[in-house]
């Protein structure tokens, strides 16, 4: 009688390959402190402890989202919070999980026990030095490719949002740069007003 194999639970960042490929069942067996990211397979370290602009802008916005929601269907999440996106890597495996700094989700079916199975309709990612590449290049396609409806970088050192929405061909494009003394207004929520003042304050 044969028995299953142990997983194996990986308690130090070092002991993986930094040029591996993993998936979604090798991300729940790494038991370490640091935050990381699998894009595609591959891992992405997120930058250590956020610095005051970023926790700043990330309460401001958490604050105006809330109060927002509060009443409707949606629901706001924050980092740490798993998102499983429907993006898999080359061999079609489970291999992207992100975090985003601050999600909406609309659709409570794709909530689990382990975070969110699916695309968010709403995605905020809020800059730090160091990850600038990664929010820019790497998740702008995978968001993009999982069908997130609506992706907001914000950048607290420039005092600036960038806005993309999805097109029906399943496509980010940009609407023009929102600057500190703007009130800017989700494309798919056009009822809400972040006055950004208080994001960059």
């Amino acid at each position: 009688m044969s028995s299953a194999a142990t997983p194996n639970i990986v308690t130090n960042f070092a002991d993986l390959d930094p040029e591996g490929s993993y998936t979604y069942t090798d991300y729940l067996l790494w038991h370490f402190q640091e935050r990381v990211e699998l894009i595609k397979g591959r891992i992405f370290r997120m930058s250590p402890a956020p610095n005051m602009a970023h926790q700043r802008a990330s309460q401001a916005l958490n604050f105006a989202l809330l109060s927002f929601f509060r009443q409707r269907s949606c629901q706001v999440f924050v980092a740490p919070f798993d998102v499983r996106l429907p993006v898999p890597d080359k061999k079609g495996r489970d291999a992207t999980v992100v975090q985003p700094d601050l999600c909406v989700l609309c659709d409570e079916r794709k909530l689990d026990e382990q975070g969110c199975n699916g695309a968010p309709d709403w995605v905020i990612e809020i800059l730090s030095p160091g990850n600038s590449r990664m929010e820019m290049r790497e998740k702008f396609r995978v968001y993009e490719e999982a069908g997130v409806r609506e992706y907001w970088i914000v950048n607290p050192a420039e005092k600036v949002v960038i806005q993309f929405v999805l097109n029906a061909q399943g496509q980010f494009y940009g609407l023009a740069p929102a600057i500190e003394d703007d009130q800017l207004t989700p494309h798919i929520f056009p009822e809400l007003v972040v006055d950004l003042k208080e994001v960059f304050s």
